[in-house]
């Protein structure tokens, strides 16, 4: 679900709403948020821009989908 929303989301956007703390403190980089970002821009297609939000976008969505993959294999033949 929340691969979903990232895929939905506009990372350029300035207007979303945002839970982060460092971002609440008026800081502008922030490690999570621009993994957000990477993953999200990577949703776009837009691989440049990932790799300058964070560079472990492209691993960590790779890794993300291999596991939801695996999750949905277990589910499917455990009964």
């Amino acid at each position: 679900m929340a691969l979903a929303c990232l895929a939905f989301t506009n990372p350029a956007g300035q207007g979303h709403f945002s839970l982060c703390p460092l971002k609440l403190l008026g800081i502008t980089w922030c490690p999570g948020c621009g993994l957000g970002h990477a993953i999200s821009f990577l949703f776009r297609g837009d691989v440049r821009s990932s790799f300058h939000a964070h560079w472990l976008g492209i691993p960590v969505l790779l890794v993300l989908l291999y596991r939801i993959y695996t999750l949905a294999l277990n589910k499917r033949y455990k009964f």
